[in-house]
């Protein structure tokens, strides 16, 4: 039996994130116009009345619309799918093998298992890519693993710990037309310019940069490769007769050819406002300015606590909105918690905290951010602080070091926790966990 669902949200909720929200990594809160989008979709289908479903239908199409002006694409190459990951199981689905695709070891591991899933079924063979440096995937790092048996690299437009961006069009440029680059953007999209027009397929959902919640996703395969995507997990609602006599009906051209199942109409409204939202204010270039100088800020404010910055050698157009660090001598776990103490929110990764501040960070988070860290030394000096010490592990535990082709290839593992007292989700689920302690291993990592 389902818990009943609970009553009004406290008054303090409506407000917004507190001023020291910088998980935008994580979650991204509902923007006041997605969540207005949301609210008329969700009264639109609680009426029902044919009228009113034919607009509710409609936003899908809205939706996909605003993101092909976003994406710089055709509208029918642009389908809105539930997830990251699901749309990520729906490309691996439709490439089929013989042949191997690429796929670096740091990824996050929706960007890992679909491809691990269909190796052995009918899909390529998987190699995983060992960085070399900061970079979790580079033009020399892809040049050196180029052999004649790759279909396809598929990345994330930028690592969801250190923030590196991936630099599409060189990576295109190596593949060139014959083979795919696949992207997993949903670290990028909305935080800062991303290379589209490089990738042959795109991925993103919305509840990270976007701030639309969850429910959609935006799902870009270009017309020049769409011959070589069978619609692998394309049911119903992506044939142009689901009632014909014979099964299956002919596909529907463009993306929607792998549709499962018509899209969550409510969810799409969410999407599709906060793209509107983002295309209204400049663009992801003018939110790249603000966000990339607000992190800027935030880790100047680290190293003058003394802290390590992680992948601190990147350059400024190098990273989006990320950037993690940790401060040697300070356990982890306590400088998460004096973080939460202070009303700062951000996420622990291993022994890395992660700070992703958005547009809409108030310059006061800077300054509860840099108290929080004085504060932190201050018990320290005085001897009741939390301090324990020892050889920090390395940033990403991983269980095999081998770039050999294998359908059981390891990736990376991490503890991630966040410091919100009340916000523990999956990065690509929908359903909300309960709140471990900052000592304990989250149930469910997240992006």
């Amino acid at each position: 039996m389902n818990a009943p669902i609970a009553g009004p949200p406290d008054p303090a909720s409506a407000r917004g994130p507190l001023p020291g929200y910088l998980d935008h990594a994580r979650i991204g809160p509902l923007s006041r116009r997605a969540a207005a989008a949301l609210t008329a979709a969700t009264a639109l289908a609680g009426r029902a009345d044919p009228a009113d479903l034919d607009r509710l239908f409609a936003l899908g199409d809205a939706a996909r619309d605003s993101a092909a002006r976003l994406l710089d694409a055709r509208p029918h190459e642009i389908t809105l799918v539930p997830s990251t990951s699901n749309g990520l199981f729906t490309v691996a689905a439709a490439l089929h093998g013989p042949g191997t695709v690429l796929v670096p070891r740091g990824e996050f591991p929706a960007n890992v298992y679909p491809w691990l899933r269909f190796a052995g079924r009918g899909g390529p063979d998987v190699r995983l890519l060992d960085p070399d440096g900061p970079r979790h995937i580079s033009p020399d790092l892809l040049r050196r693993h180029l052999s004649p048996d790759v279909t396809a690299l598929t990345v994330s437009a930028a690592d969801s710990l250190t923030g590196h961006l991936a630099p599409l069009a060189a990576l295109k440029e190596i593949l060139g037309p014959d083979r795919l680059l696949i992207v997993d953007a949903i670290q990028g999209l909305g935080a800062v310019p991303l290379e589209t027009d490089a990738a042959d397929v795109l991925v993103s959902g919305g509840q990270k940069w976007l701030r639309a919640g969850w429910g959609a996703a935006l799902l870009l395969i270009r017309d020049r490769c769409g011959e070589r995507l069978a619609p692998g997990l394309g049911g119903w609602a992506g044939v142009t007769d689901p009632f014909a006599v014979r099964h299956p009906a002919p596909s529907l051209p463009g993306a929607a050819a792998h549709l499962a199942t018509n899209p969550d109409f409510p969810a799409a409204a969410a999407i599709g406002a906060a793209v509107d939202d983002l295309l209204g204010q400049g663009g992801p270039a003018a939110a790249g300015i603000r966000i990339r100088s607000t992190l800027a800020e935030l880790l100047d404010r680290a190293r003058r606590a003394g802290a390590e910055i992680l992948s601190d050698g990147l350059a400024p157009r190098e990273r989006a909105g990320i950037g993690s660090f940790r401060l040697p001598g300070h356990a982890p776990d306590s400088v998460h918690r004096a973080l939460e103490a202070a009303g700062v929110i951000t996420t622990r990764r291993d022994e890395w905290i992660r700070l992703s501040p958005h547009t809409s960070t108030p310059a006061a988070a800077v300054d509860l951010f840099a108290e929080a860290l004085r504060s932190l030394a201050r018990r320290t000096t005085h001897g009741n602080g939390d301090t324990r010490v020892g050889t920090p592990g390395p940033t990403r535990a991983t269980t095999s070091t081998s770039t050999s082709t294998s359908t059981s290839t390891s990736t990376s593992t991490s503890t991630e926790s966040s410091t919100h007292p009340k916000t523990q989700a999956h990065a690509h689920a929908h359903a909300p966990t309960d709140t471990p302690t900052d000592a304990q291993e989250s149930p469910c990592p997240t992006s």
